[in-house]
């Protein structure tokens, strides 16, 4: 049944990703993968809510199976953080290669502790 969860967390998570990375990125003309970032930001902010829910209001493991590793694992990424921050600093933009990779440190950890205040309060 985990496997089960996380396999169709996946499914909607991965095409969220896409989506939401091709609509941010169309509305900025800049080298800065603002698409990227905006979808670790997201993800950083739903984790750090279920990480509350799940210590805070006891929430069901399956509801972390399913957002957390399913959801969340198919709509962030990584991979394509860390590719496209060498591509920025192949092409010598040097200041939006720093900016993503502090910036997204900063703003996800913010992204995350936010996330776990709000669903504290509730």
């Amino acid at each position: 049944m985990a496997v089960l969860l996380v396999f169709l967390g996946g499914m909607l998570g991965a095409p969220l990703r896409y989506l939401t990375d091709r609509a941010v990125q169309a509305r900025h003309d800049s080298v800065f993968p603002w698409g990227t970032f905006v979808v670790n930001v997201v993800g950083s902010f739903v984790l750090g809510g279920l990480a509350a829910g799940a210590a805070r209001h006891g929430w069901p493991q399956e509801v972390s199976l399913f957002v957390g590793t399913g959801v969340c694992g198919g709509l962030t990424t990584f991979s394509t953080f860390g590719y496209e921050t060498v591509r920025l600093i192949g092409t010598r933009s040097l200041t939006e290669a720093g900016l993503n990779v502090l910036g997204s440190l900063a703003t996800g950890l913010a992204a995350s502790a936010a996330g776990f205040a709000l669903v504290t309060t509730l």
